[in-house]
């Protein structure tokens, strides 16, 4: 039976919610005022609000300590870390997406964030110790579309628009080992997603093809096309994804008066 554990009342309107990696806080965004509401699961009396001002918030997000908030202002005027812990906070100036273009190591001890001034793009890495700037280099790319760290935590992908075909990657130093383009013409980079283990990266383009590089020698190890019309043997099994709206029927829950004793079991 599902019940509810803790009620928190927030000052407006909630435009985002998201649970921080531990499952102890909870971030509320109220972006039209512009503030961060915080609560604790544990210790309910815990409360933390975080008032961005004029600069306004665009999108907010835990790093993977949970006990910091990231917040980008609008208009991608700065990106400001928030610590829980000391109430200390750092800026980053001019990120150049709101929630695109962050990407944490997958041991959480350094983040990546896409910045963007004069023309030019660039990766700034932080300790996400300290949240110091270790580095900043600028990447060979017309418009920056995303970054991804690799699974091992030692190589980030940075693919361009689709206006241009372009896949990059990078050692943390700012070396680059690769850079790939499948064709000149066309629409390029749709999306790119590292394997589990790192030692592949799938990359899907526009031209309907899926091309799949091997990290070892950096050349294609597959390519599959993703055609509109199935031709196929007459006895495949096709199967067709459809939409349907969804309906729920709320008339026989049962609520009680006071929302901590609430239940949504049905009514007997």
């Amino acid at each position: 039976m599902i019940q509810v554990v803790q009620l928190f009342s927030c000052l407006d309107k909630i435009s985002y919610i998201q649970w921080a990696l531990d499952s102890e806080y909870i971030l509320c965004g109220l972006y039209k005022r512009p503030t961060i509401q915080v609560w604790s699961l544990t210790q309910p009396e815990w409360t933390c609000k975080i008032d961005e001002g004029p600069a306004g918030i665009a999108h907010a997000r835990w790093s993977p300590d949970s006990r910091h908030i990231l917040t980008t202002s609008d208009f991608q005027l700065r990106l400001t870390v928030w610590s829980l812990v000391n109430t200390a906070c750092v800026h980053v100036r001019w990120p150049k997406y709101p929630v695109k273009g962050v990407s944490f190591t997958q041991d959480g001890k350094f983040a990546a964030v896409c910045t963007r001034r004069d023309c030019k793009d660039y990766i700034n890495l932080l300790s996400c110790d300290t949240w110091e700037i270790m580095g900043v280099f600028a990447v060979d790319t017309l418009d920056l579309a995303d970054i991804e760290w690799s699974p091992d935590d030692s190589a980030i992908v940075v693919w361009d628009s689709f206006l241009e075909y372009k896949v990059l990657i990078y050692t943390p130093d700012g070396r680059c080992l690769l850079k790939y383009q499948a064709y000149e013409s066309g629409l390029g980079v749709k999306t790119v997603s590292w394997s589990p283990c790192g030692q592949f990266l799938a990359i899907g383009s526009y031209d309907q093809m899926l091309r799949v590089l091997n990290r070892l020698t950096w050349k294609v190890f597959a390519e599959f096309t993703h055609l509109p019309n199935v031709r196929g043997s007459s006895n495949a099994v096709i199967f067709k994804e459809e939409d349907e709206e969804l309906q729920f029927d709320i008339s026989g829950l049962c609520l009680s008066d006071d929302p901590r004793e609430s239940n949504f079991g049905m009514c007997a």
